[in-house]
């Protein structure tokens, strides 16, 4: 019995490294699949909707389909010219730091440094960094260049909605076909409800801090609203970068420090009031994560996809969370992945 255990043991851990290695390896094709399965629960209010108006299942699925394409091609567009624009501006920051370095060796009548070992213009080139920006821009450009994959994928995903229903029925006994129905239906409804609100969160708190960012008068505030939005997806770190580089920027770009500390103040308190309070109402108490659970599937999806994997991790470990919530052979699953 307990050699049958350990084999079994061992047999689990050589499925899943096999399973991440061919994840890591198929990512062309897995990650433009699972954000098709992303869009797919998104998308699904408004496939039922459109339906319910007696509009034909092809038509309507042909209109959301193109309208999330122009969407993400508008977005991809307005970010990339004003990422391009960030790399272009990046230099006369460089000029901005030199000048903060002097105003306070002069403030603090500190003797003027010679900087023979360490020329802080040519070993802190921002045009180096701006070029190091822009070219990082590259592969999520040559993804939205292949966007093509991703609705491939979507098409047939919403093309097969409601199919699976009539297969369960005519294959199993209605008592099973039922319960199998039920169970399936929770798990769509619950997965719809948690990618479209943590989407229309994430949606707002970008806007705001643009509002901020605008009002402030911030230079590409456009770029540092679209950041946040989709930073938002990350617990935490993502809060924390969607915050530090706006505020960085400020400190370069104003004359005093002030509106950088006020942009880092607002920003914060608009993550805090969005992330600790709006959400958890709006979620309900059930999808807590537990934080560790949440820390590893941030470090394994971005081992296996990068910032693109982090940005998907914790709405895939939602799914898998509440797929395991309405399975009682994996309830103990979704108990451990639990906060509480």
């Amino acid at each position: 019995m307990n050699g049958n255990k350990v084999a079994t043991a061992c047999l689990v851990i050589i499925v899943v490294f096999l399973f991440g290695l061919l994840l890591k390896e198929a990512k062309p094709v897995f990650f433009p699949f699972f954000l098709a399965v992303m869009l797919y629960f998104l998308m699904s209010p408004a496939l039922d909707f459109l339906t319910r108006l007696k509009i034909p299942k092809a038509v309507s699925i042909l209109f959301l389909v193109i309208i999330t394409f122009f969407i993400f091609y508008l977005l991809g567009a307005l970010f990339y010219s004003s990422g391009k624009s960030f790399a272009a501006e990046l230099p006369k920051y460089g000029q901005r730091l030199q000048s903060i370095i002097d105003s306070i060796q002069m403030k603090l009548q500190m003797p003027q440094i010679e900087w023979e070992t360490l020329d802080w213009t040519k070993q802190f080139d921002l045009g180096k960094v701006g070029g190091f920006v822009l070219s990082s821009l590259g592969p999520f450009f040559s993804f939205m260049a292949n966007l093509f994959l991703v609705f491939i994928f979507l098409i047939f995903i919403l093309s097969g909605r409601g199919k699976v229903k009539n297969k369960v029925v005519n294959y199993y006994p209605k008592e099973k076909s039922e319960r199998f129905i039920t169970m399936a239906q929770n798990i769509d409804s619950q997965i719809q409800r948690y990618i479209a609100i943590k989407t229309l969160v994430s949606f707002f708190t970008g806007v705001f801090a643009g509002i901020v960012l605008v009002i402030w008068g911030l230079d590409f505030a456009i770029v540092f609203a679209f950041l946040t939005f989709i930073l938002n997806y990350i617990p935490n770190i993502g809060s924390f970068i969607a915050t530090v580089f706006p505020v960085a920027i400020a400190i370069f770009q104003y004359d005093t420090i002030w509106p950088a500390i006020w942009i880092c103040v607002i920003l914060i308190t608009l993550q805090q009031v969005m992330g600790n309070f709006v959400e958890p109402r709006l979620m309900g108490k059930g999808l807590g994560l537990s934080p560790l659970v949440v820390l590893f599937s941030l470090f394994f999806w971005g081992w296996l996809w990068g910032i693109p994997g982090m940005i998907l991790a914790t709405p895939m470990t939602a799914i898998v969370k509440i797929v395991c919530s309405n399975i009682p052979e994996l309830r103990v699953v979704a108990v451990l992945m639990s906060k509480d």
